[in-house]
């Protein structure tokens, strides 16, 4: 199971270039470690997006530096299905415990 680390990092930003060159702004919503996998793992969502609307949130996997931060570029996409899942459940209890902070 992930070692469930949830960090929000709101005031963080990191820059994406798409495979057409397009830089677009995404702020760290929050970052895990994962022991079954040997990794870190970065949620982000673009910046601008706060408020009520549905927003599309990107996952990637990280090898830390020894501060434990991603380093620029070492950003790794997500190809395996079951780390997938893992991910989306990750994701899912940081979602509800949010909505169970805000009520």
């Amino acid at each position: 199971m992930a070692k469930n680390e949830q960090e929000p990092q709101n005031d963080e930003e990191i820059t994406l270039v798409d495979e057409k060159g397009n830089e677009e702004l995404y702020k760290v919503l929050f970052t895990f470690d994962s022991e079954d996998y040997g990794k870190s793992y970065v949620l982000l969502y673009p910046a601008g997006a706060e408020g009520g609307d549905e927003v599309e949130i990107q996952a990637f996997s990280f090898i830390p530096d020894e501060n434990g931060e991603a380093t620029k570029g070492d950003l790794l996409p997500i190809e395996d299905d079951a780390e997938w899942d893992m991910v989306e459940e990750v994701l899912n209890t940081f979602l509800a415990d949010d909505d169970d902070d805000q009520n």
